[in-house]
């Protein structure tokens, strides 16, 4: 595999050349008349300019040749990319989807790109605010094709196959139980290594920040230094056939020409980054006496709204810990949420519902559809020895939680064929335990 390096910590000031070129970054300003060996000075901004100070995100790249040079862009088929919202009626019931299936390469060839679907969501990016979620399933890599997306950020987690992933940054190799953020306008490029799946959360209108900790105090849950940023590395290849530069731009794709490869930045310096993180270094708090503390406390990265403490789209994990609680009921509790929660699984089995929900499928409990338990995890649970035991060994689930109500798509509907009709079984056999005799 290939040698890359990172630098780490979470929304720093980061400063980065290619060896092979020092001093390649300008010395005491942005943007002199003339840069170090003959390149072109361009910035990049993640926010407005009037940003307060701790909001502010832009990077300047110092390249060879500048993002402009490129012909126009013209529409590009978008296959099952979609933010239209009413495609099909709205659907409130508890919905699962099998594993998404990954086409065989021989049949169909799919990259990042043409093998981004559209599940569900709700906004849209011309009003700078709302989500939506994709599964993507490739067998190819991007070959002379990057996209960057013009209404918000990626936060990509795999969950079949690795990713390297070429920014204009640097590149990264993300692994299954690895997320990245690839953030609005950034440029990037996805080569795979075989059949690979994953699951996909856009953000329009805010970038993923770390949540506020609280009480906590000081450290846990994702700490700042496990976040891992690209050091700079820049190809000077000519592409005469045409490379395509793909813009998502207003929910749909564009496509543009230009003969050079655009992963040209030989320095950069800034705090508007792609990033990722290992799900291993999440510092799990839990209860050690009785009762569940709420899924909050495995947020990973918040998206937040305008309104204090509502996540425009919050990424939680459950990872592998410690179950202690005394005369507490352990798996999660029966529960109507004022938020949408997406379920995803990387791996192993999730405790609620060991049958049925599988490593690259997906669950979606609306806003105030019951969900919880089934009824074979009820019972065990409920006669179950309480002493120490290890929680999800050898598992990871996660969640995208939003406070929009979601929306599905045609394709996840229908088109997918991987609609679990059967869903609504596993708690048909709850049955009732009522006494009134008996306290």
């Amino acid at each position: 595999w290939f040698i890359l390096q990172y630098m780490s910590g979470f929304g720093n000031e980061h400063v980065s050349e290619d060896p092979r070129c020092p001093g390649a970054l300008p010395e005491g300003q942005n943007n002199p008349q003339v840069c170090p060996y003959g390149l072109y000075a361009e910035q990049l901004s993640g926010s407005a300019f009037t940003c307060p100070r701790p909001t502010n995100k832009r990077s300047w790249l110092y390249r060879i040749l500048p993002s402009v040079c490129h012909k126009p862009f013209k529409p590009l088929e978008e296959g099952h990319l979609t933010h239209n919202w009413d495609e099909v009626e709205p659907d409130p019931n508890q919905l699962r989807w099998k594993p998404f299936e990954i086409p065989k390469a021989p049949q169909k060839k799919l990259d990042f790109v043409s093998g981004l679907h559209t599940l569900c969501g709700a906004g849209e990016p011309r009003g700078r605010n709302g989500i939506a979620v994709h599964i993507f399933v490739c067998n190819t890599s991007m070959l002379d094709r990057c996209l960057y997306n013009s209404d918000g950020d990626f936060l990509i987690v795999p969950q079949q196959g690795k990713l390297l992933i070429t920014t204009e940054f640097g590149r990264m190799l993300v692994e299954p139980n690895e997320i990245c953020v690839i953030q609005q306008g950034m440029r990037f490029s996805v080569e795979v290594f075989g059949e690979t799946r994953g699951y996909i959360l856009e953000v329009y209108g805010a970038h993923f920040e770390l949540p506020d900790l609280g009480p906590i105090g000081a450290n846990g849950l994702a700490n700042p230094r496990d976040f891992l940023v690209p050091v700079a590395w820049y190809e000077d290849r000519q592409v005469p056939g045409g490379y395509t530069v793909i813009s998502k731009y207003q929910g749909k794709l564009f496509a543009a020409q230009q003969d050079f490869s655009p992963f040209n930045v030989v320095a950069w310096h800034g705090n508007y980054t792609p990033y990722k993180y290992h799900l291993e270094k999440f510092m799990v708090i839990n209860s050690v006496a009785f009762d569940h503390a709420d899924p909050s406390i495995f947020t990973v990265l918040t998206a937040k709204s305008t309104r204090p403490g509502v996540a425009l789209a919050d990424f939680v994990i459950f990872p592998p810990r410690w179950g202690v609680a005394n005369n507490t009921f352990r798996p999660p509790y029966y529960h109507r949420n004022c938020m949408s929660e997406f379920m995803g699984l990387i791996k192993g089995h999730y405790e609620a519902k060991e049958e049925g929900f599988q490593p690259g499928g997906a669950s979606l409990h609306s806003m105030m559809t019951p969900h919880g338990p089934d009824a074979d995890c009820f019972e065990k649970a409920s006669k179950a020895k309480l002493e120490p035991e290890r929680v999800a060994e050898g598992t990871m689930a996660f969640m995208f939680e939003s406070s929009l109500s979601l929306a599905i798509t045609k394709w996840g509907l229908q088109t997918s064929n991987r609609l679990d009709k059967n869903y609504y079984k596993c708690w048909e056999p709850l049955k009732s335990h009522f006494n009134p005799k008996c306290k």
